[in-house]
């Protein structure tokens, strides 16, 4: 069966789902760097750090892989939003399951949210994520990168979305 990008499935967040928020964000960090405490944090406790903040995650599900890729908006305030926490298994990649999941965030970011300010923040090694988010409206930032990339240790690249 051939996979394509309408057999892929977007399902907003569930607490009981909350385990592959972990899960496949885990599996993505430690395979190029290393999981923070912000990361431990984050990932264990979506219901207090990103939803009870008025922030959103959704879920991609693949027909016969089940649940493999995740990404959150994190509000800081003031309508300024984190692209957040966005991984795919890795026996998922090359699916385009991060391409879905990414346009569809857009989309329901810009249609459903009050949304000033869209920024992600990655590291110079995601040259595969970097690509992935020029292609789709995001641009370099210094002064996102000077207001939130001490967010992260690894964080050396901050992209806004332009459309």
């Amino acid at each position: 069966m051939r996979i394509t990008e309408e057999s892929l499935k977007i399902i907003d967040y569930q607490t009981s789902l909350s385990h592959y928020f972990y899960e496949i964000n885990k599996e993505w960090v430690s395979t190029m760097f290393v999981m923070e405490a912000i990361d431990e944090k984050v990932l264990k406790n979506p219901d207090e750090y990103i939803i009870a903040h008025g922030g959103r995650i959704w879920f991609v599900e693949h027909p016969s892989h089940g649940i493999v890729g995740t990404c959150a908006l994190k509000n800081h305030g003031k309508n300024n939003f984190e692209l957040t926490k966005m991984g795919v298994f890795k026996k998922a990649r090359g699916l385009k399951v991060g391409e879905s999941l990414l346009k569809h965030v857009i989309k329901e970011s810009i249609s459903h949210m009050d949304i000033s300010n869209l920024f992600l923040l990655t590291n110079k090694d995601c040259q595969a994520a970097i690509h992935l988010y020029e292609k789709n409206g995001f641009h370099h930032s210094q002064e996102v990168m000077n207001k939130y990339g001490s967010l992260y240790s690894r964080c050396n690249v901050a992209m806004i979305y332009r459309g």
